[in-house]
């Protein structure tokens, strides 16, 4: 299998002990893999008053993980997010929020709430 998709593949399975890890600590898994045209999420989940946009990366390091989120890849999602809200209204007025988990080598996961702001 060549490298760009075992690549692929890790990532796929890193955003599955993410959804797992995400149930486990009760929260609602709303989307999978959300494509807009103006960007991509990896998992749109809801927990209370908050619609948390997740940003999952599977890296040897969480150094690593934070490095390959650029500014351009935040507007992405952001601009994603903001299409997720317009085609569900019910989700209007809750706090929209961007997380980043970090799958790393040993399977361990880290969850950075609140990464970056909309701001």
């Amino acid at each position: 299998m060549n490298r760009r998709r075992l690549a692929y593949f890790r990532g796929v399975l890193a955003e599955y002990y993410c959804i797992l890890f995400l149930l486990l600590k009760g929260y609602s898994i709303l989307a999978l893999r959300y494509k807009h045209p103006r960007g991509e999420i990896d998992i749109v989940a809801h927990k209370g008053n908050a619609l948390i946009f997740i940003e999952v990366k599977a890296r040897a390091t969480q150094e690593d993980a934070l490095h390959s989120i650029t500014p351009q890849k935040k507007q992405r999602t952001m601009q994603a997010a903001l299409g997720f809200v317009a085609n569900q209204p019910r989700y209007q007025h809750h706090d929209l929020r961007f997380d980043v988990m970090v799958v790393t080598s040993g399977l361990r996961i880290i969850h950075l709430a609140n990464a970056w702001s909309a701001a």
